[in-house]
C-alpha cells in the first residue's frame, strides 16, 4: 500500500524520536492513534483536534491543540497537519505535514512494529525550524524540538499507550 504523503524526507536539520513499547497488539494502538478526532477524550494535554475538511486520496486537514505543561503553568499550542493514514497489515503508518503554526514544514510519521510482548510505536519529527533570520535553526534544535515537540509527543505516546494497555 502507498503511504499517503510520501516517505518521511531523510534531509531534515532536526530529528526528534519518540518510542515505547506498548503492552498492545498492533492494531488497538494503531487505532488509537488514527483516530486523532477522539485524542482529547483520552489525553488530558490535548485541548482540541478536529479537521478542517473531508480529504482527498485518504489525506485530511487537520487543527490540533494541546497544552505543554511546566510545572502549574500550560503553555497551549496548536498547529495544522495534512495527515495521511496508510492501513497496511504489514506496516501501517500515519503521516502529518505541518501545513500552519511555528512547526510549519515539519514532517511526522507514527510507525507501529509488532515486538515480543507487544508493539513498538515510534513517533518522528523531522523538520529544518521555523524561517526566523538566524535564530531559527537553534530555537528549533534547542528548544521548539526538545521541549515542546519531544515533551507533547512522549506524553501523546505514553497516554495512548495507557488506553491500549487497559484494552488489552
Amino acid at each position: 500500500m502507498t503511504v499517503p504523503l510520501g516517505s518521511l524526507p531523510t534531509d531534515r536539520l532536526v530529528r526528534t524520536v519518540d518510542e515505547l513499547l506498548v503492552q498492545s497488539p498492533v492494531a488497538p494502538i494503531f487505532e488509537l492513534a488514527a483516530d486523532v478526532e477522539r485524542w482529547p477524550a483520552h489525553l488530558s494535554h490535548y485541548r482540541y483536534v478536529r479537521f478542517l475538511d473531508g480529504g482527498v486520496d485518504d489525506v485530511r486537514v487537520v487543527e490540533m491543540s494541546a497544552n505543554r505543561p511546566f510545572g502549574p503553568v500550560d503553555w497551549p499550542t496548536w498547529w495544522t497537519s495534512r495527515m495521511g493514514i496508510a492501513r497496511d497489515a504489514a506496516r501501517p503508518s500515519i503521516r502529518f505535514t505541518h501545513v500552519a503554526g511555528v512547526t510549519k514544514g515539519m514532517e511526522v510519521e507514527w510507525t507501529f512494529e509488532p515486538a515480543r510482548n507487544g508493539t513498538l510505536v515510534r513517533i518522528v519529527h523531522v523538520w529544518n525550524g521555523p524561517r526566523w533570520p538566524v535564530i531559527g535553526e537553534m530555537s528549533a534544535k534547542f528548544v521548539i524540538a526538545p521541549v515542546f515537540v519531544h515533551g507533547i509527543a512522549s506524553r501523546t505516546l505514553a497516554g495512548l499507550a495507557r488506553v491500549a494497555e487497559r484494552r488489552s
